[in-house]
């Protein structure tokens, strides 16, 4: 009982932490989107005077972002729970889909979608923004299905056949049994995805959208001032992959993904 009660405080204490962690990266993230034009505006030129076209494509590029990887990660469970299916067609379906999608590059994805897509589909016009989070979206949802797969494989089978036997049915098993343990082992891998889906993100350039990347490359092409414009390009994406990395640290922290604590 004595050595029980002393772990309590202990973990609560390190969610807390996590918690608060997660808070203020998230808070630094916002900051970073709504206020940076104003310190990048008492920057020499050509960074002072473009400071509102660099806030709001890196605004575009966090948005991409977050609508690619939320969308992601719900691809990912379906194409997980396919390729581990009973189902052979459901099976060979969802192989399919990741092979090709992790067999081919994501510029010709995103130039597909976006290109190709509306002829093969005419009733489907889609803005060069939707386009893109269509192929990231779809992109990064076949390697998170595989992170998933692993995941729920890494679940001991007994687990699932313990919860059967107490008369949980298969879906209760799967969401309160099996998923949150796959969960834990997949939450770094998918969190690695998500980071570098921010980076991959850059390639919507190709089909228009103003997000970050096209930002700096219209400045430098029209001021000709190359360095200054894509060392703060750089330095711009450098400091929105610090504050995802230390929120993803802070998540797997508070889940325990490591399984540290007692």
């Amino acid at each position: 009982m004595t050595t029980l009660s002393m772990q309590w405080p202990r973990r609560w204490s390190r969610q807390q932490r996590s918690s608060a962690t997660i808070l203020v990266a998230s808070g630094a993230l916002l900051v970073l989107l709504w206020l940076m034009a104003i310190p990048l505006a008492w920057a020499p030129e050509p960074i002072g005077d473009n400071a509102r076209a660099f806030a709001e494509g890196t605004r575009v590029t966090v948005q991409l972002t977050l609508l690619a990887g939320l969308s992601g990660i719900v691809i990912g469970v379906l194409a997980a729970l396919g390729k581990l299916a009973a189902f052979a067609p459901l099976r060979w379906l969802a192989s399919f889909y990741i092979w090709v999608v992790r067999g081919t590059p994501l510029l010709v994805q995103v130039l597909f979608v976006f290109f190709a897509l509306p002829v093969l589909v005419p009733a489907l016009q889609l803005s060069d923004f939707t386009s893109a989070c269509v192929a990231l979206a779809f992109n990064v949802g076949a390697y998170n299905a595989e992170a998933i797969r692993a995941g729920l494989l890494a679940v001991p089978r007994g687990q699932g056949e313990a919860a059967r036997s107490l008369g949980l049915s298969r879906w209760h098993t799967f969401i309160d049994v099996s998923f949150p343990q796959a969960f834990k082992v997949a939450l770094a891998p998918l969190v690695n995805n998500s980071v570098a889906l921010l980076k991959d993100s850059s390639l919507a350039y190709a089909i228009g959208v103003v997000e970050l990347t096209n930002v700096g490359n219209r400045i430098q092409a029209s001021t000709f001032q190359p360095v200054p414009t894509l060392v703060t390009v750089a330095l711009l994406y450098l400091g929105l992959t610090t504050v995802m990395t230390q929120i993803s640290g802070a998540i797997e922290r508070h889940f325990d993904v490591e399984g540290r604590q007692p």
